[in-house]
């Protein structure tokens, strides 16, 4: 990973080289994976505007190592066969919201509430469709958690051991972001909210991080502005527009109104540079020089 804005935008060195050889057709776009990933949040006991749960990619990951993300992770195809104990908006209404056929909105569903469940400890699930289940720390616990990380049990199959109900009702569908078609490893990622049960704690259970922090989206944000957190244009973008939001319940209300048009960054080739850029988010912007043999200067 290279980093050598003046804020913490997250920018490989062989983004160059791969926007020139997608404008020159020797590049063939790799098909993006369907991804979730979720902003849990909570409101602070001491009172003020609510924090965000981030992790920190371990610097040897190859996609965004040292970034700082929220919990998340690829659809598991398993998780459109089978029918799940089901709380909340219908399938039909994901679908929609979402703009996916019904097996795909319960696998996308299912993967952020898995991802959060396996990075994070945190369960939206209950034994009732009005009920979530309480701490989750416990041995037999961390076993399932452990081989549904491991892809040893499907998410589907573990709600069904443990006679649970997804609870579809406390995500928000918040943003749609596809990653760059010049990049090696794309996703085509939905970004959810949903506030940290009551009775249940967050730790780092993912195997893909070396810390997790709770810290207000102002605070991640003003860290990012002066380079002393490296994101994604993905992750800053969402903690910009959580900022108005006085509570978590306010964020999670806000989410139904929210579009999920894709965002998905352009690059264009321009006298002596590439112009790259995210439609609708101008501060991602950028103008890499070409160098006369062809490559970044």
């Amino acid at each position: 990973m290279a980093n050598g804005q003046a804020n913490g935008q997250w920018f490989p060195q062989d983004w160059p080289e791969r926007i020139r050889a997608l404008a020159d057709g020797t590049l063939t776009p790799v098909t993006p994976k369907r991804a979730a990933t979720v902003m849990l949040l909570k409101d602070p006991r001491d009172g003020g505007t609510p924090v965000v749960h981030m992790l920190r990619r371990r610097a040897s990951m190859a996609f965004a190592g040292g970034a700082y993300a929220y919990p998340g992770g690829g659809v598991d195809p398993r998780d459109d066969d089978r029918q799940v104990r089901w709380a909340g908006p219908t399938r039909a209404w994901w679908a929609e919201r979402l703009g996916v056929d019904g097996a795909a909105a319960q696998a996308i569903v299912c993967a952020a509430v898995r991802e959060t469940y396996e990075e994070a400890g945190v369960l939206l699930a209950g034994p009732t469709p009005d009920t979530v289940v309480g701490d989750t720390t416990g041995d037999d616990w961390e076993a399932d958690r452990a081989a549904v990380a491991a892809r040893e049990l499907s998410f589907a199959e573990f709600l069904d051991r443990r006679g649970l109900v997804l609870r579809s009702d406390l995500l928000g569908a918040w943003t749609r972001w596809i990653t760059p078609e010049f990049e090696s490893r794309r996703y085509d990622t939905w970004f959810f909210v949903a506030a940290l049960p009551e009775g249940q704690r967050t730790r780092n259970a993912s195997t893909e991080a070396d810390r997790t922090v709770w810290i207000r989206p102002a605070e991640a944000a003003e860290r990012y502005d002066r380079g002393e957190l490296t994101m994604m244009p993905p992750t800053i973008a969402t903690l910009r527009q959580l900022l108005p939001y006085g509570s978590a319940a306010d964020a999670l209300a806000a989410a139904p109104a929210r579009d999920l048009t894709p965002v998905l960054a352009e690059a264009r080739l321009a006298e002596g540079e590439i112009v790259l850029s995210w439609p609708g988010h101008g501060e991602f912007t950028k103008h890499i020089p070409i160098a006369a043999g062809g490559g970044p200067a």
